[in-house]
């Protein structure tokens, strides 16, 4: 990407120009927030790539990365106070924007990257209480400390294939993350297999965007954790998919299958695959912001054709997500 610098520019230079008026959409965007969404819409209401956004904040006088902007117009990154106030005056006025409306929606915030640990979570983490050796091997009991903490969760879709037994015979996840700052270059994956699974006969079959590294299992907790490893350490707000399958087909009948997320997801689909001879009696799509928490977000799911049912959860989290299953 390269910025343009020099002559007189064309129709879309901002120097000398009044304010001009803004869509109804724009102005409550302005008035209400986030800064992030704000900017985002104001850049694309005047058609500035980022490159040509940076070139005419400079020719106010004023020094910016267009990395920076990229940061803050996706919520990556937020303008530190007061050093930023220059700079987000001069967006102001090349975006043509009202004087303010950018400068207001800024304002002291937690340091970045810094995620504080949700007051539900203190509960959800003794769910992990049987699994915390296989984590403390990985220095990353959920109690202490934070294991994937520099990855944000975009998406997560869990397909489980169900057998004529009932049993739970396999889970493939695809997840699509975002590097918080740079570095990352693996994702530590948790299963438990249900009552009455072998889990040292469980399989992990890593798929597109990682391969499996160290590995450790528990028979009591019937327990996995696995790192999946990239190819290479990302970079900051460098966003990575990448999928995984454990195949676990030793438990009896499933009662479901449910994720915790101990921070926010904006995307989880959960979709379970059942043997055409062998449908479930009911589904119900759950959610628990805690462990003894009343399920909230509960609706009834339709078995469609070919088996299949589908729970999908926008925003969800922190708290357990995902399909609970009762049979005849």
């Amino acid at each position: 990407m390269t910025a343009d610098f020099g002559h007189a520019g064309p129709a879309d230079e901002p120097t000398g120009l009044p304010i001009g008026e803004v869509p109804a959409s724009l102005a409550e965007t302005l008035r209400y927030g986030p800064f992030h969404r704000a900017l985002r819409d104001a850049i694309a209401h005047r058609g500035l790539s980022l490159a040509r956004l940076r070139a005419h904040i400079e020719q106010l006088g004023v020094q910016v990365g267009q990395s920076t902007l990229s940061y803050w117009q996706r919520g990556l990154r937020h303008p530190e106070v007061p050093r930023a106030i220059p700079t987000v005056r001069a967006l102001e006025v090349v975006l043509k924007l009202p004087t303010d409306s950018l400068t207001s929606l800024i304002g002291p915030r937690q340091p970045p990257h810094v995620r504080p640990t949700p007051a539900a979570f203190a509960e959800l983490a003794s769910a992990w209480a049987d699994t915390a050796p296989l984590l403390s091997e990985f220095d990353a009991i959920p109690e202490s400390s934070r294991s994937n903490a520099d990855l944000e969760m975009l998406s997560v879709h869990d397909a489980v294939l169900v057998g004529g037994q009932h049993e739970q015979r396999a889970v493939t996840t695809r997840l699509v993350v975002r590097a918080l700052r740079a570095g990352p270059d693996r994702y530590l994956a948790v299963h438990q297999g249900d009552e009455g699974s072998r889990i040292d006969s469980a399989v992990i079959r890593p798929g597109e965007g990682c391969r499996q590294g160290r590995l450790r299992r528990q028979a009591a907790s019937r327990g996995l954790a696995v790192e999946l490893l990239f190819d290479r350490r990302l970079a900051e707000g460098e966003e990575h998919v990448f999928s995984y399958t454990v195949v676990d087909d030793t438990g009896g009948p499933t009662p479901g299958h449910h994720r915790t997320f101990r921070d926010p997801c904006r995307s989880y689909l959960v979709q379970l695959g059942f043997h055409r001879r062998a449908l479930p009696a009911r589904c119900t799509k759950q959610f628990r912001s805690g462990l003894m928490a009343t399920p909230v977000d509960v609706d009834e799911l339709v078995c469609g054709l070919g088996g299949v049912v589908s729970a999908y959860f926008s925003d969800v989290g922190p708290g357990t997500a995902g399909v609970s299953v009762e049979w005849s």
